[in-house]
């Protein structure tokens, strides 16, 4: 069959067997499919949908579009995690060390900051010379010698869906659960890994913003990591309030740091010690969740997963003793607090309004092709439930522009709702969502 006939029956709903989807991708990676007739494909998927074996059978093809890290000569099984993106999100700078440091074996293949959301890539990078430009050949080598590797994605990995990314940017299909879950399982099968852990945001900060969307999301990239022989867990974690207190790049390594001395904010080391355990028990190395998580705290508490990070660090480059003395991080120029205007509790942020203020501030990108300002960013000072005077800070916004910081203070201050009474908590693990082969053992 033509694409022009694949595109008919999936505009009217009909499904396309693998083989046909394995041609598609493959047509479009040799570049014999043009890009009008992949867009049209495209929008067809996302206002039809995909049944679980179609969105497999992209992943599949996406995933053997390039080259599959071969990792077999390391002992042990290898792990990584994936966070669907949030503001404030830097569990994979102390969650992969804390992982190796206990036995695991972490390829992690990170991405950049887009939009309000970070990146793992661009906070690594504010610690003076570290290199995340790694071959596959030195990622594999560090994983093997160190347990854990920080890496950009290359370009011979799942290389359609950087093709499909783009176009599903330009046509506004992003936001298409089986696209979504083939794009995040193509590149996370490629590292070669036996188990994922997937922290699928929930709340005004995240991409999937309702409940529902993040459960239906998980459950696609669970049944379809399955499908694949991968196995996979899903957590739906809250971002309905950043994670921890710093945002932008230098300060969430700073908070990252301060974790891995065994101090942090709350939120976020009980979240890398859930994410680790997870981990641990997909890689075997605990019998049960309670025992991961005691392993993962242990890691923070002893030392152990600090001096992995440093040993991360110094292999891939970077400025040791940035670790040791943050204060050779880089730092903005200039300090204001955000002032509460009234008395009251907090009652709630806008995370998404957060995120996107850092960026503007220059801690992220529009597009892609943008510069990063490492030092800027915010910190939180106050949460959703604390107790606040009017006058006392909200934020402290670091910055370097001064046009840039008054063009934002009004969506800053807009970030806060403050009222009388304190707000009931949320648990910041909302639902567990785990494939037949992710049981904890008796």
């Amino acid at each position: 069959m033509s694409m022009q006939e694949w595109i008919e029956r999936k505009r009217d709903g009909l499904a396309l067997s693998g083989q046909e989807i394995g041609a598609f991708v493959a047509g479009l990676v040799s570049g014999e499919i043009p890009d009008y007739q992949a867009a049209a494909f495209l929008m067809a998927a996302y206002l039809r949908g995909m049944d679980e074996a179609e969105t497999a059978a992209l992943t599949s093809a996406m995933l053997r579009s390039g080259a599959v890290l071969d990792l077999s000569t390391i002992g042990g099984a290898k792990v990584d995690k994936h966070s669907t993106g949030g503001v404030g999100d830097k569990v994979s700078l102390v969650l992969a060390p804390a992982v190796a440091a206990c036995g695991g074996r972490v390829p992690m293949i990170s991405g950049r900051s887009l939009g309000h959301t970070g990146g793992t890539l661009d906070k690594l990078e504010s610690i003076p010379g570290f290199r995340v430009g790694l071959t596959l050949d030195e990622l594999c080598a560090q994983v093997g010698d160190l347990g854990a590797a920080f890496g950009a994605a290359t370009a011979d990995l799942a290389p359609a869906d950087r093709l499909l990314y783009r176009l599903r940017d330009a046509t506004a299909t992003v936001a298409s659960i089986p696209l979504i879950t083939s794009s995040i399982l193509a590149k996370k099968a490629a590292e070669g890994i036996d188990g994922l852990v997937l922290d699928v945001k929930t709340g005004n900060g995240a991409f999937m913003a309702t409940p529902r969307a993040a459960r239906d999301l998980a459950r696609s990239l669970v049944s379809t990591a399955e499908r694949l022989g991968l196995r996979a867990v899903a957590l739906i974690t809250d971002m309905s309030q950043p994670l921890g207190a710093a945002i932008g790049n230098s300060v969430e390594v700073v908070e990252a740091v301060e974790a891995l001395k065994g101090g942090g904010p709350r939120d976020l080391v009980e979240l890398v010690t859930r994410l680790g355990a997870e981990m641990l028990l997909l890689a075997g190395l605990v019998p049960d969740l309670r025992s991961g998580c005691d392993q993962i705290a242990r890691s923070l508490a002893d030392g152990s997963a600090l001096a992995r990070f440093r040993a991360i660090v110094e292999r891939q480059g970077g400025d040791a003793s940035a670790i040791e003395d943050v204060s050779r991080l880089p730092c903005a120029s200039r300090r204001e607090p955000l002032e509460s205007p009234a008395s009251g509790h907090v009652q709630s942020i806008d995370c998404r309004a957060l995120g996107a203020a850092a960026c503007a501030l220059g801690a992220g990108r529009r597009r892609m092709e943008d510069a990063i300002d490492h030092g800027v960013g915010l910190i939180c000072m106050k949460k959703v439930g604390d107790a606040v005077v009017a006058g006392e800070p909200l934020l402290l916004v670091l910055y370097n522009d001064a046009a840039r910081y008054a063009a934002v203070r009004p969506a800053l201050q807009a970030a806060f709702v403050i009222g009388e009474k304190r707000p009931s908590a949320r648990p910041l693990v909302r639902a567990r969502l785990a494939g037949a082969g992710c049981r904890e053992r008796s």
